[in-house]
């Protein structure tokens, strides 16, 4: 094990018994889910019972509440195993829509959704984004107006990950004292959810989903009514966080993958892992991989140590995807012909990473934040 400031031996027992678990329950059902367009049930139940759903969750519902480079090896881990659609199910289910539930919800919304959501017995969404309103978190419209025990819940959210599927969703909503998030059942009445049909991430699913005078319980408010936005302001940059050690990992899988091809394929009677050209690319390749991953290694600790790191984790958001565009990019061109043929999966994977730079705030709004910080002063505060 290489000498690391970051990870300890135990990390690296983690990552091994991972590694081998996704090689042999996981990765072979990749294709199938592709097709099908649907992780079954039994994944997640399954990554559930191994402990995978509550590596960063109170031991009281269920989880381990270990140390944040426990949840860096899961993404990267999840994400080198090389689908795109199987890692953003994964992390928006652990790391943002149980999330909010773990850091502001009532112990009966913990004891009830996260101790499901954990175990893998329920699926869990997201909705925030909404049609025609897109970065502008404050402008949402979906409104919740409370009528004794209910919030009438009225609107639509898109792009949802999860929401096709989920059995309930962390839902941002307007109400009379600003923006509050709700717990919504799935399957209420009123809830309509259409699945989209996406280029890439084909084995998870996302829907638009309109609520048409939903009831939903007034316990179900996470948190304070009004506090919404800084919550959602706040988990921002584990999301964004996530989204880079997810792209870390892909990189190191893409890598590898292009790897084990350039030393097999032959070209004028040699590997064409012996032509310069592509043997100095994938060295500048790898060295900005590695560069970019002491980025994403140190912002994970400053978030591990409790430091609301808003311009690192949107640095990290901004290089680590946008490189990961490139190195899938030029590892298919690699692959030559063959790199553009859907039974290689460097076709899938590339497919899969160009939303990276999109989803969870787009390389736009990166930039725009990191500019704020560093030219304008502009500071944020958490909402914990």
């Amino acid at each position: 094990m290489a000498k690391s400031l970051y990870f300890k031996e135990e990390h690296e027992l983690f990552r091994q018994s991972l590694r081998s678990f996704f090689e042999k329950e996981i990765k072979p059902h990749f294709a199938e889910w592709e097709t099908n367009r649907q992780i079954p049930k039994w994944a997640w139940a399954k990554m559930g019972e191994m402990g995978y759903l509550g590596l960063c969750h109170d031991e009281k519902y269920g989880g381990t509440n270990a140390d944040f480079f426990y949840s860096v090896v899961f993404l990267e881990e999840l994400s080198r195993a090389g689908n795109g659609g199987f890692a953003c199910a994964l992390s928006v289910h652990e790391y943002m829509a149980l999330n909010h539930i773990s850091r502001a919800g009532s112990d009966a919304q913990k004891e009830e959704f996260v101790a499901a959501g954990v175990a893998g017995q329920k699926i869990a969404a997201l909705a925030i984004s909404e049609p025609d309103v897109g970065s502008d978190v404050q402008g949402i419209r979906t409104s919740a107006k409370l009528e004794g025990d209910y919030y009438i819940v009225n609107g639509s959210k898109t792009f949802i990950s999860n929401g096709y599927y989920a059995d309930f969703i962390t839902t941002l909503v307007k109400t009379e004292n600003g923006l509050a998030l709700l717990i919504i059942d799935g399957d209420a009445e009123g809830v309509t959810r259409t699945k989209l049909n996406k280029m890439g991430w084909h084995a998870s699913d996302t829907a638009e989903i309109s609520f048409d005078e939903v009831k939903v319980p007034k316990d179900r408010l996470i948190g304070e009514d009004g506090s919404g936005f800084y919550y959602v302001m706040d988990s921002f940059q584990l999301e964004r966080l996530s989204a880079a050690i997810l792209a870390v990992g892909a990189m190191d899988g893409i890598i590898g993958m292009t790897l084990k091809y350039m030393h097999e394929r032959k070209a004028f009677g040699r590997p064409i892992s012996k032509f310069q050209v592509l043997r100095h690319r994938l060295a500048d390749l790898m060295t900005e991989v590695e560069a970019c991953k002491q980025l994403v290694y140190h912002t994970a600790w400053l978030h591990d140590q409790g430091e609301f790191a808003v311009k690192e984790c949107s640095m990290c958001k901004l290089k680590a995807t946008e490189l990961q565009k490139r190195v899938a990019d030029e590892c298919l061109q690699m692959f030559g012909g063959y790199g553009y043929m859907e039974e290689y999966p460097i076709a899938q994977i590339y497919r899969d990473t160009r939303v990276g730079t999109i989803v969870g705030g787009t390389s736009e709004i990166m930039r725009e934040i990191i500019a704020k910080m560093t030219i304008d002063a502009t500071q944020y505060e958490g909402a914990y």
